[in-house]
């Protein structure tokens, strides 16, 4: 009976090992500074379709995303353009729009990424400086016209 009790313990504690090198999952691509929720799958798929509905997944997106999407101004997005993003190559969108704070003030304008795979929307990274330098932005009217 004890050396039935004790044989299971090397085993449990390799797979929980091994569980944790494997727990940052489809994000795992992205840096430590960037480190974000992945959504869907990563294939590992070098070339990327674009993404057609970019636009309404941002939307969507952002809809849930923010505290209140409701009035948010100064929205630019550029292109879609394939960017390497965690030494992979996606589709990434770039934005930069001012929310509306809980007491109605607004911050500054922010600059996010949208990241897709597979032509879908995957996540959007915050600190977007490096993946967005050189964009070139054109008016997101849309953005402006978000509700809860």
């Amino acid at each position: 009976m004890g050396m039935g009790r004790t044989s299971w313990w090397p085993a449990t504690a390799l797979a929980l090992l091994l569980a944790g090198c494997a727990s940052g999952g489809p994000a795992a691509f992205m840096s430590e500074d960037n480190r974000g929720i992945s959504y869907t799958g990563d294939r590992g798929v070098g070339s990327q379709p674009f993404p057609a509905n970019h636009r309404s997944e941002i939307l969507s997106y952002l809809r849930t995303y923010l505290n209140n999407p409701v009035g948010v101004r100064d929205g630019v997005m550029a292109e879609p353009v394939q960017r390497t993003v965690g030494g992979r190559l996606r589709y990434v969108s770039c934005l930069r729009y001012a929310a509306r704070e809980s007491d109605g003030s607004y911050r500054p304008a922010q600059e996010r990424a949208a990241v897709f795979v597979d032509g879908r929307f995957d996540r959007l990274v915050e600190d977007a400086g490096e993946v967005c330098a050189g964009s070139t932005y054109a008016p997101f009217p849309e953005l402006a016209g978000l509700t809860r």
